[in-house]
């Protein structure tokens, strides 16, 4: 009896570890793996020429995932060239860009937010509302908006790409390839060149929220790089559209079907090494030439491009047409001088405080005009007009030693640590009648405080852009201060910001801030 219990109490361990063994290997599958994902697919472009450097089935329809912001911002950005929409436009977020799933910036249907808001949520966050929320007010509904995209598309020369959507969630028929998908990341950085920074920005203020770069791992990790954009769902796999210069030499490589972060960011760093390598010297620039302002509207989508392309749902699609270089197009026009781009110089100083200070000290564009919005997207630091106002002391800011990134907590930490915690104490003039100054929000850290209160003395430059602007450390955080204003200035300024539901309160007789 003994043995035989002794048997059955074996053959129940035996199977209570078969079971056991069974779910283990269902919950290690059933994690963010791609495993229906499509099959991996690469392209290299020398970005000066188009050439195409290398191909790995790279013009296989597949699901392109989130890339296909980088559409929905195009026409974004030509809608404000245009003078259709400006970024101050307020965009009434629909029904359903409030219901679209993760990433999200946390829509409310019926809320209104600046389209630059929208534009930095869809670019750095990735963030799905915000996307669909551009493409709801361009066009009046997401069917409609996916059909221009498409129409664009074709402009470009995205032969194999067909939009549903504005976001890239997973659709019936939403397919490109990594090919057409590096010609979009072409023209966003020749076509837009006063917008294209804001694909290398770490993270970024989304109105109601400050948002991360989906794509910072990338960006840290490999000289040179600068955006684009990153993609990810369960049907796509882990797909990135990647840029970077070295040399005077940009190579544009976009990744289908990657396995991970890290799988997708080792590939990329593999093709743009290799893009690097064979991209010759001493190239002539032959920039892509730039949709005209009939062409996306004019194009007809009953062309047939689209019913000549099979609709993959769920996977990859299975035809895979012959590979070919991409061929050179005319010279646009030139591209915006210094006066003509206040976004694009900002770019080339690397943000540079000095260099901001320099191009400021000139007379700012019109707030309306392109060149305006595109100074307004950027959010870095402008100078501090000190009109009559004697600066005492400025605390120096030190240096803070870089510590390794290793995921996205500790890049936020060493963000943090980075932060400016100098305290500066000014001296005003009681000369004109300028003894007043606003309070303007209250932040987590210095530099959050000094761009809010950039982007606002811009935007209230009647009020405001006589004074003295500067970031006050407290008890309860940092404030953004405008010191040395005449009462009536400090009043409007901020009936003017509160009516925009921005807290701010009014100073009188100011001796420190």
């Amino acid at each position: 009896m003994i043995g035989k219990a002794t048997t059955l109490r074996l053959g129940q361990y035996v199977r209570d570890f078969a079971i056991l063994t069974a779910f283990s290997l269902i919950a290690a599958c059933s994690g963010p793996q791609p495993a229906n994902a499509a099959p991996y697919a690469a392209h290299v472009m020398d970005a000066r020429t188009g050439e195409t450097l290398y191909s790995e089935n790279s013009e296989t329809r597949a699901h392109p995932a989130s890339l296909t912001k980088m559409m929905t911002l195009y026409i974004a950005f030509e809608e404000i060239e245009r003078g259709r929409l400006s970024l101050d436009t307020m965009i009434t977020v629909s029904k359903y860009a409030a219901a679209q799933p993760p990433s999200r910036l946390g829509l409310k249907a019926g809320q209104k937010i600046q389209l630059r808001y929208l534009i930095r949520a869809a670019a750095v966050k990735s963030a799905n509302d915000a996307a669909a929320a551009i493409g709801d007010h361009i066009s009046g509904n997401h069917e409609k908006f996916a059909a221009r995209m498409t129409k664009a598309a074709r402009a470009l020369g995205m032969k194999d790409t067909t939009f549903k959507n504005a976001h890239g969630l997973t659709a019936k028929g939403h397919l490109s390839t990594p090919r057409d998908m590096s010609v979009l990341g072409r023209h966003l950085f020749y076509d837009f060149p006063q917008y294209y920074n804001i694909f290398s920005r770490r993270s970024t203020d989304a109105g109601i929220a400050q948002v991360n770069n989906t794509n910072r791992r990338f960006l840290d990790a490999y000289k040179g790089a600068d955006g684009i954009k990153t993609g990810y769902t369960d049907a796509a796999g882990f797909n990135l559209t990647g840029s970077a210069e070295r040399g005077g030499v940009r190579i544009i490589a976009t990744v289908f079907g990657g396995k991970s972060t890290a799988d997708r960011n080792a590939k990329m760093a593999d093709l743009l090494n290799l893009g690097f390598r064979k991209a010759g010297k001493n190239v002539q620039e032959q920039p892509p030439t730039k949709i005209s302002p009939a062409d996306d509207e004019a194009l007809v989508a009953s062309n047939g491009a689209d019913e000549a392309l099979p609709e993959v749902e769920g996977g990859a699609a299975k035809t895979i047409r012959l590979q070919l270089a991409i061929k050179s197009s005319p010279r646009p026009q030139a591209r915006p001088e210094h006066g003509e781009a206040a976004e694009e110089v900002v770019a080339a100083m690397q943000d540079s405080i000095a260099g901001a200070l320099a191009e400021a000290a000139g007379t700012p564009p019109p707030a309306d005009s392109l060149e305006g919005q595109a100074a307004a997207l950027s959010v870095t630091a402008a100078p501090a007009v000190t009109t009559n106002v004697a600066l005492v002391a400025v605390a120096p800011r030190p240096e803070k030693r870089k510590a390794p990134i290793y995921d996205d907590a500790s890049a936020e930490a060493v963000a943090e640590a980075e932060e400016v915690t100098a305290t500066e104490v000014v001296t005003l003039s009681t000369s004109g009648g300028r003894h007043y100054g606003v309070m303007i929000g209250q932040f987590n850290s210095h530099n959050e405080a000094d761009r809010f209160l950039t982007k606002t003395v811009l935007a209230e430059g009647p009020t405001l852009g006589h004074g003295l602007r500067k970031v006050v450390r407290g008890n309860q955080g940092f404030t953004g201060n405008v010191l040395g204003l005449t009462q009536r200035e400090a009043d409007l300024a901020c009936a003017r910001l509160q009516a925009r539901g921005v807290m701010c309160f009014t100073m009188g007789e100011a001796t420190g801030g």
